[in-house]
């Protein structure tokens, strides 16, 4: 009888599928610790919840090739400078309240959802609401009653879901802080509102280079 091959033997495979399974278990361990790492707030990719006391631009950064958030000087949420666990309070808040309204079974949030509505990641800089002066007041009267506003007026519309005022601040909050996120140039295309008093993206700060995540 001739003698059984070494890479033949079933008892080869059985342990190099055991070491194989071993290696990528640890692998896997490694990746979501730096995973949690990145995606953290307060990262260099994801910035901290203050954020929204600053303004959030998107602008196209010729070495990477596609456009960047860009943190700019003070510009408050709802002209009230927030410490870093108010604002963490109110953008948390407003998170859930997208998360209860379930805002996700027709937008997405950072690609994530269904594809019926718009794309939320840079809502907070879309031109639709008019301008920068009156954006945050739209943004809230249209939440908690969109049914007879201007842009909502033909095509898919949005319903009203009994937003209050409060949650309806909350989410602009969370939107205006998931702008700032670095998305690696998702949404594609997409054209910021006009700020032209912003300044110059040397000047600025924008976020690291990094890889969409969901926060």
């Amino acid at each position: 009888m001739a003698q059984e091959l070494w890479w033949a033997s079933p008892s080869f495979w059985r342990k190099t599928a055991i070491w194989v399974t071993g290696f990528s278990f640890v692998v896997l361990i490694f990746l979501t610790f730096d995973t949690v790492k990145q995606i953290t707030a307060g990262s260099p990719r994801v910035p901290a919840y203050s954020v929204i006391n600053q303004r959030i631009d998107y602008v196209f950064d010729e070495k990477r090739n596609f456009q960047v958030p860009v943190v700019g000087p003070e510009e408050p949420l709802f002209g009230q400078k927030l410490s870093e666990a108010e604002a963490a309070t109110l953008v948390n808040h407003g998170k859930l309240t997208t998360q209860a309204k379930n805002c996700m079974n027709c937008h997405t949030l950072l690609g994530n959802g269904s594809y019926y509505a718009p794309d939320l990641t840079k809502s907070w800089l879309d031109p639709s609401w008019g301008s920068k002066e009156v954006r945050e007041q739209s943004m809230v009267e249209f939440l908690m009653d969109p049914t007879d506003k201007l842009h909502n007026a033909v095509g898919r519309r949005m319903p009203n879901l009994g937003i209050t005022e409060a949650e309806a601040r909350a989410t602009v909050a969370f939107l205006k802080w998931m702008a700032s996120i670095d998305t690696n140039g998702f949404p594609a295309n997409f054209k910021p509102i006009d700020q032209a008093d912003a300044p110059e993206p040397a000047t600025a700060e924008p976020v690291a280079d990094a890889a969409p995540v969901q926060q």
